[in-house]
């Protein structure tokens, strides 16, 4: 009987065959990534798992003083080279779904 609920716990194994090209997509099982994706770029592929499990982010378009502060203070941790994010990193996702 404990087996069964050992084999229900385990998140389950991604196919990265059958995931579509740059097509974020919420893991709500996961214990720590909210999202994960196939990032593709240059006839490269990755697997990318993102964002902080339970938070939402401000959006693209936050309304409240509190909101604003929080995707300013978000940036300012994460955007601390001077670089854009590659397609392939975690910090380009991170913008582009959750802030």
């Amino acid at each position: 009987m404990a087996e069964k609920y050992k084999k229900a716990a385990k998140a389950a194994k991604l196919n990265k065959d059958k995931m579509a090209c740059n097509k974020p997509k919420k893991t709500p099982g996961h214990k720590t990534k909210s999202h994960v994706v196939k990032a593709c770029d240059n006839g490269k592929e990755k697997i990318v798992r993102f964002g902080q499990q339970g938070v939402t982010g401000a959006g693209k378009n936050p309304k409240t003083a509190k909101d604003k502060a929080r995707k300013k203070s978000y940036y300012a941790r994460h955007n601390a080279q001077d670089s854009k994010p590659s397609k392939m990193s975690a910090r380009y996702w991170s913008h582009k779904v959750k802030w």
